[in-house]
């Protein structure tokens, strides 16, 4: 940052009784009212400089020992600038930097301090500073644009026009030629800055996130319109801007909501605010990540951001879904409480209908890409209801049904997720009713399991009976596939034989089974009543008896699959027999 000095004076300004006054042998015969400071000043050295003051002290008599008031309410910049104009009449030293120079310039320009009043005067002065120190730098560039716009809008487009040239001429130079200093903060940046690497493309991202929405927004719409710099870069000025300006929803959770104890200027601005990045997005694909428009999309509920804005980013987000994670989908409410369902809802449903697009042209390529694109979209939705499951208490269980089925069947290669899923939902929400439980544990496909997720279940408690009797039957059948690929050795003279584990795994399940059987029947399950005719069991016990059955008939099935698999002439040991054998061989 560059800096100006003028005058050689001490400065002798002080202030007495809320007056502003100079310290002088010479009475005062100029008051001066700016706002709400007055000056007791002295016409010699102001007249002489201010052509504004010489118009309005004409009409007045020399000869009159009284002060003669002045109201200058409407100077630009207010009492800062007008006593920098004021010092520099006095000859005190002062100091003007690019923040300061534009409230300075505009105050000399009201005042009439131009060459025509005096030579060698204040606006001669500013503008040469303005022109051959300011516009060249990077930094001096961006203060004063700042400074300018706060003060008169595009009102001085004497000033915010060649700062704004100055800005974008600066960012369409190559990064090998920029000389200038910069702020960049990334991770990593200053240990690769001592090996004299070449400045990162994205060098003017931070500083330029300095300015007011609308200025940044003209900044992008020049650089775009140069067509010199790709979408992504762009994508990268407008994630930089939001993360300076945009408060997450996410990272405040718990938080008060959005009203009476949040300042309502503040929500209005960040409004403004990201309506305004949203509108600024390339069109291009990719050139904004997925994660960032959820971003947005979070924020935009926060601050009641309009439908449209809201659209804009469903439908964007759910193109780019594949690229998110589970957290990205959490969607605080604005009140700050529970989730928003909804728009994770919208999002993937978004994400879904470019699958029932007309595709049957669609390269091979392009559909192995949106294959894994659905892929990476169900474990990231599965983690997402995992994650939800446990967030949210008051999550009814038809509305997490709901979004389960948001997702086709055929999106899941696997259902380990969406069983991790359930189950924390049902961790959560001891008091389900069986109905329920039932219920949620349909959507699981038990062959869709991995085998130790598939292990993991059967021993899980909080699984149902009918669920656990169904996972077993798929143990059955992976169990007597294994039996079948031995016998299919043994017809080309290998022995066929039952493996300890698989034998081990028979009675492990076939124990279980019997176990979980009468901890759900309870203890008359095993008295004498239960050898009764089931026509004189009451109604509600039906439900039950058919579970009982089915483990009975599962553990039959156990037993003759194993048996089955037994060589001929072999008899099959008890567990008892196998673990002193095998003691025997240790």
């Amino acid at each position: 940052m560059k800096y100006m000095k003028l005058g050689t004076k001490p400065d002798t300004f002080y202030t007495e009784e809320a007056v502003r006054s100079v310290v002088s042998d010479v009475p005062a015969d100029l008051i001066i009212h700016v706002n709400n400071t007055k000056y007791q000043l002295h016409k010699f050295p102001l007249l002489l400089k201010c052509g504004l003051l010489q118009r309005l002290c004409s009409d007045t008599d020399d000869g009159d020992e009284a002060p003669v008031p002045v109201a200058l309410h409407d100077i630009p910049g207010g009492e800062e600038a007008f006593e920098l104009c004021a010092k520099f009449c006095y000859g005190i030293s002062i100091s003007i930097g690019a923040s300061s120079l534009v409230p300075a310039l505009l105050a000399a320009r009201f005042l009439r301090m131009t060459e025509a009043t005096a030579k060698g005067n204040l606006v001669a002065k500013l503008e040469a500073f303005f022109d051959t120190c300011v516009l060249a730098g990077w930094k001096d560039s961006i203060a004063a644009l700042q400074a300018a716009w706060r003060l008169s809008g595009w009102g001085e487009s004497r000033v915010v026009q060649p700062c704004l040239d100055s800005i974008v001429d600066k960012i369409l130079t190559p990064p090998a030629k920029v000389t200038w200093s910069f702020t960049y903060t990334r991770p990593g940046y200053a240990a690769r800055k001592t090996k004299h690497q070449s400045v990162p493309r994205d060098w003017w991202t931070e500083d330029v996130s300095e300015l007011d929405v609308e200025v940044f927004r003209s900044v992008i719409s020049t650089v775009r319109a140069s067509g010199l710099l790709p979408p992504p870069l762009i994508g990268e000025a407008l994630h930089v801007y939001a993360s300076k300006h945009l408060a997450d929803p996410l990272r405040a959770a718990g938080s008060a909501g959005v009203g009476d104890e949040e300042d309502e200027a503040v929500v209005a601005r960040q409004r403004r605010v990201l309506e305004s990045i949203v509108t600024m997005i390339p069109g291009e694909h990719g050139a904004v990540t997925g994660r960032f428009l959820l971003r947005l999309l979070r924020a935009a509920i926060r601050v009641g951001a309009s439908p449209s804005t809201r659209a804009q980013l469903v439908r964007q987000a759910g193109s780019q879904l594949d690229e998110a994670r589970a957290e990205d989908l959490l969607v605080p409410m604005p009140s700050g409480e529970g989730y928003d369902i909804g728009a994770a809802e919208a999002v993937l449903e978004h994400f879904l209908a470019q699958f029932r697009r007309p595709g049957g042209g669609a390269a091979p390529e392009e559909r192995r890409r949106m294959s894994a694109a659905m892929g990476r979209v169900a474990r990231t939705f599965d983690e997402y209801l995992r994650t939800i499951a446990a967030l949210d208490r008051d999550l009814p269980v038809g509305r997490f049904v709901d979004l389960v089925e948001c997702l086709p069947d055929i999106a899941r290669s696997d259902h380990d997720g969406l069983y991790y899923a359930i189950d924390v939902y049902l961790k959560e929400h001891p008091e389900l009713s069986k109905a329920d439980k039932k219920r949620l544990c349909r959507l699981i496909d038990c062959r869709k399991l991995s085998p130790e997720v598939r292990a993991q279940a059967i021993s899980n408690d909080r699984m149902p009976l009918r669920t656990i009797v169904q996972l077993l039957f798929v143990e059955q059948e992976r169990t007597m596939g294994g039996a079948a690929n031995r016998a299919a050795g043994a017809s080309h003279g290998t022995a066929a034989t039952v493996a300890p584990a698989d034998l081990a795994s028979t009675d492990a399940i076939s124990s279980r089974l019997a176990a979980r059987a009468t901890k759900e029947e309870g203890p008359a399950a095993s008295s004498a009543e239960e050898h009764k005719s089931e026509v004189h069991r009451p109604r509600r016990d039906h439900a039950r008896v058919a579970d009982g059955a089915a483990v009975a008939a599962m553990t039959r099935s156990l037993s003759a699959s194993t048996k089955a698999t037994t060589p001929a002439g072999r008899k099959e040991r008890t567990p008892e027999e196998r673990g002193s054998r095998m003691r025997n061989k240790q």
